[in-house]
């Protein structure tokens, strides 16, 4: 009896401290939810803008499910729309669209604004610089979006790393490029610093929208054009107005793809919608890689055994020719330009840090891998 007595004494003390602490708990809880001022009863409408063809794969694709994932994480508070490019403004003003407040999130790449700033260029790819890896590590880990930050800032515009495609093609010629002879008079859709390079080669580089790609080769409005890779050239139909597919994408080794949002617009949402979508956009980031890797290899068998795609190397003397063309306009750039100066240099300093441990890394991995299966 004794000890029945004492055991629910016990128990009786027990549940009263679980009740003490479950209400200090709950009244901790509501304190924080005041502190941070939440209202879910308050719903956010964002519109965003993008350089990609409305639904497309991937891209386009990716978007959709951010947009989802911010819903949902939000409890429905933050809804976003998506909208593909002319669906509401042009697919090269997204920038101004959304400085201006005439949207409030868009999808692109920053070399597209290389007109507003050149230095822009820098995060997205430098011809024959960082791959995918190396790019996310330098904006992500090594102070480089501290410095897009700063870039973007004078813009109303905050930038954030969306993506990227891992290297890509070198791009679809509709005849066969055997020399640097060819590049000479050569019309080529190709944007941003690789675009500069070819034009030092001779050529002239034509910054087309990829709604407007298809058309402009199959009526030689241009000779050769780059997009992305094999599985969006395939979604493009790029085989049936060109044959010749040259690789690697030397102008785009590691482009990292970019979401910005107007910066006064992002700061008067509350602090966890803020993080939401910071944090879907990261998410965004990993699976659109993985997405890429994933199906390049399957769609470049497809078109050259079903559609008789000739894949072709760039010729050595090509590549050099372009590669010099790269570091005279970069040298250009930073001569004139003390902003790109300073990004170009930290790029530098952390591309020859890296390389090092490529070396005896991914390089000498890749090596070994090629040798064993040949």
């Amino acid at each position: 009896m004794n000890h029945r007595r004492r055991f629910l004494s016990l128990a009786a003390a027990t549940l009263c401290t679980s009740a003490t602490s479950t209400l200090l708990s709950s009244c901790q809880s509501t304190e924080t939810n005041k502190n941070i001022n939440i209202n879910f009863n308050k719903q956010y409408q964002w519109r965003m803008v993008t350089t990609w063809p409305p639904k497309f794969p991937v891209l386009g694709e990716g978007l959709e499910m951010m947009a989802k994932w911010i819903e949902t994480a939000s409890a429905g508070r933050m809804q976003i729309k998506i909208y593909g490019a002319g669906e509401l403004i042009p697919a090269l003003e997204c920038f101004d669209a959304v400085s201006q407040g005439a949207a409030q999130i868009a999808s692109g790449v920053s070399y597209y604004w290389a007109g507003k700033t050149a230095a822009a260029q820098f995060f997205a790819a430098i011809p024959f610089g960082m791959n995918a890896q190396q790019m996310n590590a330098w904006v992500i880990n090594g102070g480089g979006l501290q410095l897009w930050e700063e870039l973007y800032a004078p813009f109303n515009l905050v930038p954030i790393p969306g993506g990227n495609t891992g290297v890509q093609m070198g791009g679809w010629f509709r005849k066969e490029l055997n020399s640097a002879e060819d590049l000479k008079g050569l019309k080529m859709r190709i944007p941003g610093l690789g675009g500069k390079a070819l034009a030092k080669a001779g050529g002239t580089a034509v910054l087309t929208p990829g709604n407007e790609l298809y058309t402009n080769l199959e009526r030689g409005v241009i000779d050769a054009a780059e997009w992305i890779g094999p599985y969006h050239d395939y979604v493009m139909g790029f085989y049936n107005v060109a044959k010749y597919y040259y690789y690697p994408g030397w102008h785009e080794p590691g482009p990292i793809l970019e979401i910005f949002c107007n910066k006064k617009q992002l700061e008067a949402l509350p602090k966890d919608l803020q993080e939401i979508i910071r944090t879907a956009i990261y998410r965004l980031s990993i699976w659109t890689l993985g997405e890429f890797e994933a199906k390049n290899n399957l769609y470049l068998k497809k078109m050259i055994k079903e559609e008789g795609v000739q894949l072709r190397q760039y010729p050595n003397d090509v590549l050099e020719v372009l590669r010099k063309g790269t570091q005279e306009t970069i040298n250009e750039m930073v001569e004139k330009d003390s902003t790109s100066q300073k990004i170009y240099t930290a790029y530098q300093k952390f591309q020859k840090d890296i390389q090092e441990w490529s070396e005896v890394s991914e390089k000498v991995y890749y090596s070994a891998i090629q040798k064993k299966n040949t």
